[in-house]
């Protein structure tokens, strides 16, 4: 949610203090690894950041504790000797970031209380009837700051449909389902990319971040929309794999980006995970050329066969649309990879209760 612009000159001053211990706590870790060759915990940081915040600094003292974790966490996850030092000035600052733990935030007549410090907000969320967790405020290239937490959710109810879907991924169609349903490729980039140059042009930096800001949040609120239609409307959703890292080295680098095929696939996966609905990516080689009706593969191929939107089956003379082809094959190897997965988990239970009914037996004890 975003805060107010007047809490910024106080979230700036408390995003530099992040940094400094940061950079602290990151050196600290790097001269204990060249002394003592072990790489420390953020247990160990705490030790040396104790009393920090009765020597001078304004943070809060469970920030300071969030951000020596949030470091090792980082470093554990990208596996570096030492991670990048974080800038508070100069062309390559920072964008400010403030960690805060659940005992540092509580909610109250309207307002987000950091600490002692009360935070307006645009609260569109309803934040009185959540209880706040772990979370930070961001700044994002616009200088517009934000309040990120966590907050726990009642369980919403599982989906009951049985209809099945098979996705395959586009530019010219952003997404072509099983069942004949194209969704067409929003252009959202193109679209704004003149007024985007004439920014550039003048170098009104003010105006390209608002525009890439328009850009990112159009093509988001699209993803959001159509993957949480699907995870609605089927119990079982399949999605091609198709690799976005490696056509966005290619010529269609704009579009691929433009399209952001992987963040709807994470959208989908989790929101999936939330509804009860089956979720897989499917392997889509040779989709495209495979017969969906006999499965024979006659389809166009090459480079030069991309250019073909429909083509007829040599075999068995189905004719076809190169995209629902495609997506009725991804939802065909979907189902018959569910189908042995669930084989083998109910052979995986039966045979931990075969065992399980063994152990009772010698113990003496009857297996009902």
């Amino acid at each position: 949610m975003r805060l107010k612009d007047k809490h910024a000159v106080f979230l700036r001053e408390q995003a530099r203090e992040v940094n400094f211990v940061w950079n602290y706590c990151n050196e600290l870790a790097l001269k204990i690894l060249q002394r003592e060759a072990r790489f420390c915990s953020a247990y160990d940081l705490h030790r040396y950041t104790t009393g920090a915040t009765k020597q001078g600094l304004s943070l809060h003292s469970q920030t300071v504790q969030a951000i020596a974790e949030e470091l090792v966490r980082r470093r554990r996850q990208f596996s570096k000797r030492r991670l990048a030092w974080r800038k508070s000035g100069g062309a390559r600052r920072s964008l400010g970031w403030i960690p805060v733990k659940a005992s540092a935030l509580r909610y109250k007549d309207g307002q987000v209380w950091y600490g002692a410090r009360a935070l307006s907000l645009w609260d569109s969320y309803g934040l009185h009837l959540y209880e706040l967790g772990t979370g930070s405020f961001s700044e994002d290239s616009r200088a517009r700051w934000y309040l990120n937490v966590t907050v726990k959710l009642k369980r919403r109810a599982r989906s009951t449909t049985s209809r099945s879907v098979g996705i395959d991924l586009g530019l010219k169609e952003f997404a072509t389902l099983s069942e004949g349903r194209k969704l067409e490729a929003h252009r959202f980039y193109r679209d704004l990319e003149p007024a985007l140059g004439v920014a550039q042009r003048a170098k009104n930096k003010r105006r390209v971040s608002a525009l890439h800001a328009k850009i990112a949040n159009r093509r988001k609120d699209a993803l959001h929309k159509f993957s949480t239609a699907l995870a609605r409307e089927y119990g079982a959703i399949f999605v091609g794999n198709v690799n976005a890292s490696a056509l966005a080295r290619t010529g269609m680098a704009k579009s691929v980006l433009d399209a952001r095929w992987s963040a709807f696939r994470t959208m989908l996966q989790y929101k999936c995970a939330d509804a009860g609905v089956w979720f897989e990516e499917i392997n889509e080689a040779f989709s495209t050329q495979t017969c969906s009706c006999c499965t024979s593969r006659t389809g166009p191929k090459g480079i030069a066969g991309l250019g073909i939107r429909q083509w007829e089956c040599r075999v068995c003379g189905a004719l076809h649309d190169r995209d629902i082809n495609a997506a009725r094959n991804i939802l065909a190897t979907g189902m018959r990879q569910a189908d042995t997965r669930v084989g083998e988990l109910q052979d995986g239970l039966a045979s931990t209760h075969a065992a399980a009914g063994r152990g009772r037996l010698a113990e003496g004890i009857p297996v009902l």
